[in-house]
């Protein structure tokens, strides 16, 4: 594993697989190979997080529901790839979710 590991912790009661599956394809369209893995873990208790080796990016709990795509990649660039341009998601007033 070359780059940074991104674990997505999602919760099964709650039918978050799909969510979880999504954000990853999101973070694998937009930093691909830079990115060493990604991996979903199944948990319970209303559990949505995301880390980048370890160091928390998104918590469901924490920063008050789910995360729109621009702004996950924005977090995880922030602790994996400081610096590097995520082109049109990093320019004020932009909140799609097509990047």
């Amino acid at each position: 594993m070359s780059g940074p590991a991104v674990t997505i912790t999602y919760c099964t009661q709650c039918h978050w697989l799909l969510r979880a599956s999504w954000m990853a394809s999101e973070l694998l369209s937009t930093f691909g190979t830079e990115l060493g893995a990604v991996t979903l873990v199944p948990g319970t208790g209303g559990v949505f997080r995301v880390d980048v080796d370890g160091e928390p990016a998104w918590n469901r709990k924490r920063d008050g529901g789910f995360p729109d795509a621009a702004t996950l990649k924005k977090r995880v660039r922030d602790l994996a790839f400081p610096g590097r341009d995520l082109g049109h998601a990093d320019r004020d007033g932009e909140a799609s979710d097509q990047t």
